[in-house]
């Protein structure tokens, strides 16, 4: 029988623990003939010749919102996103989805947050993606970022912001592995018990952002339910 081929696409994949988790899978549920591969590419533009063969794959940093270019459909939640991260190939056309807003919503909805404002650090795929669930549940959101004009910048953070914003969602890849000393530039000072981190980053378990927000009372929560919430959601879609 022909091995159903998936993936992960994406620049740098050393931190990536999807593999692991679809063989895993795979062992465990007794799937057969099926086959998921880390694809580092250097460039959006190798992406058909590198999946030419496959069922479908996901998409990671830096390629949610480069790829939407090369597919032949895209899902009406990922259009208003602007991201992609699960591509479905059939009969040769390739359709693009986004599970991690699913995801996102699913973890925040058992958190019971009431009338909460947001900060979320970072402007690209997954921050999209995290705002638009924040905002389907009603949740006032401002981004922060090093670059985007129409965003906060770190250094514009001031006591009143963290003051009324109780839930800080990091979307960058600062404390990822390899870089597990890094973080984002906030006043962590101005945290209290009041306040919930939440990064999408798992690997590792706890990250520095993570840390120092426990180290100023803060609630913390990592993105490993979040991942695999969204894993399981494209392995629905690869077989829909």
């Amino acid at each position: 029988m022909e091995v159903r081929k998936f993936g992960l696409i994406g620049k740098k994949l050393a931190h990536s623990l999807s593999k692991k988790y679809f063989e895993d899978k795979f062992s465990k549920e007794g799937i057969k003939n099926c086959s998921y591969e880390l694809i580092e590419l250097s460039d959006i533009s190798a992406l058909l010749e590198a999946t030419y063969n496959f069922n479908g794959f996901n998409v990671t940093i830096p390629y949610k919102e480069s790829i939407i270019p090369f597919l032949d459909l895209l899902d009406a939640d990922a259009k208003e996103i602007g991201a992609v991260n699960v591509v479905k190939i059939d009969k040769g056309k390739l359709s693009g989805y986004n599970t991690d807003f699913r995801a996102f919503m699913e973890t925040i909805k058992k958190l019971n947050l009431q009338n909460e404002k947001a900060l979320v650090l970072g402007t690209g795929g997954a921050s999209k993606a995290v705002c638009y669930a924040l905002k389907k549940l009603g949740i006032a959101v401002s981004t922060v970022s090093r670059e985007k004009e129409d965003s906060l910048k770190y250094e514009d953070l001031t006591e009143e912001i963290l003051k009324s914003c109780k839930l800080i969602v990091n979307t960058t890849p600062l404390g990822m592995f390899p870089n597990i000393n890094d973080f984002p530039n906030i006043p962590y000072n101005f945290l209290t018990k009041e306040h919930l981190l939440y990064d999408l980053t798992f690997n590792p378990v706890e990250t520095e952002f993570l840390k120092k927000g426990k180290s100023f009372g803060a609630k913390t929560k990592n993105g490993q339910e979040m991942f695999e919430l969204q894993a399981e959601l494209s392995w629905k879609i690869w077989n829909s």
